[in-house]
């Protein structure tokens, strides 16, 4: 199978793309690399450099067999920086990319979203069964994003994933999150750790596994 990953040098990227490869799978990482790229070189592998916020760099035909989209602007104190540039990729750029999708005959989009669509609850465990309530600019899009795919669910397999949370190693370090999360603090006047009571059921890094067994 032939799979495009966008966003596929990030965090995640760089745990879900080797794996895919050693089960057989042509994959294409497209990403703007903000970050740099930490993949190791193979011979069905094929990283590219671009922006998704513009479909034409985005290296889509009639050959992919499926998309995995990576690609936004990851957790809330990165959107809240800049909310214009968190909608542009998490939401607009999807909107662009599933509709090229379609258009083209891609019969299998897989989109991760986040565990925190659902804000925050009151409920003991969070299930797929509550109502979205997205609190931030991150949450929002991602929420956004899930709508505007699943319109597509009668011309192509759509599946989202909304992990509560992802971690463990990975080749690209998400270390940039602490600094925008202790920048955001310091021009906040309330200072504080935030915890949730509600029990979401924890995904962490068998989302990338998930992803493996949905292809």
């Amino acid at each position: 199978m032939k799979i495009l990953v966008t966003g596929g040098c990030g965090y995640k990227g760089h745990v879900l793309i080797p794996k895919l490869l050693e089960q057989g799978h042509q994959v294409i990482a497209f990403d703007i690399q903000w970050f740099g790229n930490f993949l190791e070189n193979h011979e069905s592998l094929e990283v590219i450099k671009g922006d998704v916020r513009n479909i034409e760099e985005v290296p889509l035909d009639s050959s992919i067999d499926c998309i995995v989209h990576f690609s936004s602007i990851a957790n809330d104190p990165c959107g809240d920086l800049n909310p214009k540039l968190t909608w542009e990729v998490s939401a607009l750029a999807t909107m662009q990319l599933a509709d090229k999708a379609k258009r083209i005959g891609i019969k299998r989009f897989i989109y991760a979203s986040s565990g925190s669509v659902y804000g925050i609850k009151e409920e003991e465990r969070v299930t797929e069964d509550l109502e979205l309530k997205p609190i931030s600019e991150y949450n929002k899009t991602k929420m956004v994003a899930e709508r505007v795919l699943l319109s597509y669910k009668d011309d192509m397999v759509v599946q989202i994933v909304r992990p509560a949370t992802v971690c463990g190693y990975s080749p690209r370090m998400r270390l940039d999150v602490s600094v925008n999360l202790l920048r955001c603090m310091l021009y906040q006047k309330e200072r504080s750790l935030f915890s949730v009571e509600s029990k979401f059921d924890q995904i962490y890094i068998l989302m990338i596994l998930l992803i493996c067994i949905f292809i």
